[in-house]
């Protein structure tokens, strides 16, 4: 047909309403069940008035990146020839700020198909360092978090779980050139990864499925005011009912006082942990 091969290009179908639905009501009961697996899924779906098989849900489930939570062999297997790490966390003490970092991927549903949002948190203070909106699973958003969050501090270790993003050469060399250790969860070991899963939660049940965004533009705008609101003005009842911001910039200032830590480089990035943040280093006399 005399056709370049430049001018050719695959247009993806669009999923299927139905597909949608199913993916919608999966994702909300596997954040009450995370246990369920494909075929307790559909066991429930049936319940819920749907007709589905197992092939459906399986195929359904592994396009949202869900599988059931619970420990069993060899399951981590990240893309061929990536390298893998071994997790740090067991039995460590995580008190301070930029300690550890974690970061993980989640699926959200859309009116047409579904995106991922990326979130990179440091552990002691739950702070959303960064975080990056895709409609694909490919390595390049979490690359771009990476960098965002390394603006803004440095760990000693990072943790995420073996997904292809996390073990590509490109995100873990950002880490490893800086010093920075680097721990990996089990697959289906959310457990590893809790405090992140719980910024899930959070995120699906106070903003994502009271929106139901339109699009990529609303979903944007609606997660970023969202995890502005989550760092600066949610109170947390494990931080002593202060926020995340405010305990990151107490434990940032704290490290600069005891030259643990070298002091912000620019009066930009000082604002960037402070604004909005009233610090009290008071202790509390209750």
């Amino acid at each position: 047909m005399q056709l370049s091969r430049s001018s050719v290009y695959y247009r993806p179908k669009s999923t299927k309403p139905a597909d949608l639905e199913l993916m919608d009501g999966m994702d909300r009961q596997y954040l009450k069940t995370p246990y369920y697996g494909s075929r307790r899924m559909t066991a429930w779906l049936r319940t819920q008035g749907h007709r589905v098989n197992h092939k459906r849900v399986q195929r359904l489930m592994r396009a949202m990146g869900l599988e059931a939570i619970y420990h069993k062999p060899n399951t981590s297997k990240p893309a061929p020839g990536h390298r893998t790490y071994p997790y740090l966390l067991k039995g460590l003490t995580v008190d301070r700020v930029n300690q550890v970092w974690a970061a993980d991927i989640t699926y959200l549903p859309m009116p047409r198909g579904f995106m991922y949002l990326v979130a990179i948190m440091d552990w002691h203070s739950r702070y959303v360092l960064s975080w990056k909106l895709s409609n694909t699973l490919e390595a390049d958003f979490c690359i771009d978090a990476l960098r965002e969050a390394l603006g803004k501090g440095q760990p000693q270790i990072f943790n995420t779980d073996q997904g292809s993003q996390f073990t590509s050469e490109a995100f873990s060399g950002l880490l490893l050139e800086r010093g920075i250790r680097v721990s990996m969860d089990g697959k289906g070991r959310y457990l590893d990864n809790i405090f992140v899963e719980r910024l899930w939660r959070s995120v699906k049940y106070e903003e994502v499925y009271l929106k139901a965004y339109r699009n990529g533009s609303e979903a944007r705008r609606g997660i970023g005011a969202y995890l502005d609101f989550y760092n600066r003005e949610r109170p947390h009842q494990s931080l002593g009912y202060r926020t995340p911001a405010q305990v990151f910039a107490s434990g940032r200032l704290l490290r600069c006082l005891t030259d643990q830590e070298p002091a912000l480089s620019s009066r930009k990035a000082t604002s960037d942990f402070t604004a909005g943040v009233s610090l009290n280093l008071t202790p509390s006399l209750s």
